[in-house]
This record gives C-alpha cells, structure tokens and sequence, in this order.
C-alpha cells in the first residue's frame, strides 16, 4: 500500500483483485473531494458497479441510485443517476486527464456532476478543463486495469467497499 500523506482526504476501493488509494485533491476541487468522503462515509458507493468501462479510456462507477448491487443491478438506468444530494458546481482546473487520475462524470451540463466519477487507464487530455479532477490513484492502478470491460459490462465489477483512510 501507498504511504498516506493526509488520511482525511484519502479514499481507499476495496475491489475484487484488491485494494485502490486515491489521495483527493481539496486544494484544486473542494466541493468535489468533499462529496465523495460524504458518500463514502454513508456507505453509498459499496457494492456500486462499473457500469461504463471502455478499454484504453476509461471505468466508470458511482451512480449510487441504480448501480448498486444489493438494490438490484438495472443496466438500463446505471449511468442516469446519482444521489440524493444537490448536483456540484464544475472546478474545472489545468490538472491534467492523466492516467490514473478521477474525474467527475456529468451530463452535457458542466454544473451536473453528483456522485459518478470516472478513472482514467490513459492519458485523456482532450478532456483537460471540461471534467473536474478531483483525485488521483496513488496505489492499486493494476486493480483498476482488471476491470470488468463493457457499456454495461455483462457481469459488472463493483466497488466492494469505498472509505475515508482516516475511518479505516
């Protein structure tokens, strides 16, 4: 495991092939890294699947409304919703789409991101300042490149569990 500079903003996914660090990035997307140790600590990303995973791009999770397993995986809504909480405001930035790093999903509006969010396998500049990036893999990128493939995967991997390292 990665050394944990600051628990309180480092999630840790538990995922089927082990665990993955991302160190949140509150200096450069508050409302963003706020968010999601929010969702975390209610528990609102466990058992939450992959349900947009594109080779060479990237793996999407986080709709925490219809892509949890234990309410019933429906691969026709995942993707189409998110929380219960109001949607975010974009923090665009110049951090970079680099590979490893975790943006914000959104619709076509730049202020609609809620609770999805997506981690790059590559490099994808062309999204640079029209996503947020709120966060950046620091360990466990092999877990994420197993990852279930498929828009939906037929038997979609999931975020086992989803902590704040300052709770685990």
């Amino acid at each position: 495991m990665a050394e944990i500079k600051d628990p309180e903003n480092t999630i840790i996914i538990e995922l089927k092939d082990g665990p993955v660090v991302i160190e949140l990035l509150p200096d450069v997307a508050p409302k963003h890294s706020e968010r999601m140790k929010e969702l975390a600590r209610a528990g609102k990303y466990d058992n939450v699947a992959f349900h947009r995973v594109i080779d060479g791009f990237m793996a999407q999770t986080g709709d925490v409304e219809h892509a949890n397993m234990e309410q019933g995986w429906n691969p026709r809504r995942a993707g189409t919703g998110g929380s219960d909480l109001p949607d975010l405001p974009a923090e665009f930035s110049g951090v970079p789409h680099d590979r490893g790093t975790l943006g914000a999903a959104r619709s076509q509006n730049p202020n609609s991101a809620n609770s999805q969010f997506f981690i790059n396998f590559k490099d994808n500049h062309f999204l640079n300042r029209q996503y947020t990036v709120y966060g950046r893999v620091i360990a466990g990128m092999e877990h994420v490149d197993k990852i279930q493939r498929g828009e939906p995967p037929m038997n979609p991997d999931r975020m086992i569990s989803v902590k704040v390292a300052a709770d685990a």
